[in-house]
């Protein structure tokens, strides 16, 4: 089982690219972000519980987080490979993330960051809330404070992988084909 880390600020393509990866090489995906919009869709007690760290640009608290992931490896142990998209967010879910890929004996092959702009992020997302009407995407302010939040919170994981030799880093600029190319061309060398 192959397990990527996608990496990266807010606005950075993480989905767009999640999507080309798993049609290629058949991998499952696990957007933390999407679990959580979903829950406070339905309205249930961990949806109302993190909504207002999502509507004002913080991170949900990493215990929760935490115990959504830990139940998805532990229901998906026969997937071809797993592409985990903006999670781990903090120092400590990567701590707690390794320990449960190692007690599932599936660990985190590589963490692929696509680096983006700042002014490229906030002009990318404000077009994506004029199209989804997502709330966190149509508000400059909570974009800077989400990018702002990233950069102090979630920037430092990317340490806790170069450490274990598993960061590398990818331009996110360019057309969604040119930035898919430069990611292939990393998981496929490293999957040699």
């Amino acid at each position: 089982m192959y397990n990527l880390v996608l990496f990266g600020p807010p606005g950075a393509g993480k989905g767009t690219q999640a999507e080309k990866l798993i049609e290629k090489y058949g991998f499952n995906h696990i957007s933390t972000g999407e679990v959580i919009r979903q829950e406070i869709k339905k309205g249930s007690d961990l949806g109302r519980s993190v909504q207002k760290y999502i509507e004002s640009g913080q991170l949900a608290p990493d215990s929760l987080v935490i115990d959504i992931i830990a139940n998805y490896v532990e229901n998906n142990k026969d997937a071809k490979g797993n592409i985990f998209d903006g999670f781990p967010r903090t120092t400590v879910q990567a701590e707690a993330f390794d320990k449960i890929m190692a007690k599932n004996g599936t660990p985190v092959d590589m963490m692929l960051s696509l680096e983006v702009d700042d002014n490229i992020l906030i002009e990318r997302l404000l077009g994506r809330g004029k199209i989804s009407g997502r709330a966190d995407d149509c508000n400059e302010e909570v974009i800077r404070n989400r990018i702002d939040v990233y950069k102090a919170q979630t920037a430092v994981v990317a340490d806790f992988y170069k450490k274990q030799n598993k960061h590398k880093a990818v331009n996110g600029v360019g057309t969604v084909d040119e930035v898919f190319a430069r990611l292939c061309k990393e998981i496929d060398a490293s999957m040699k």
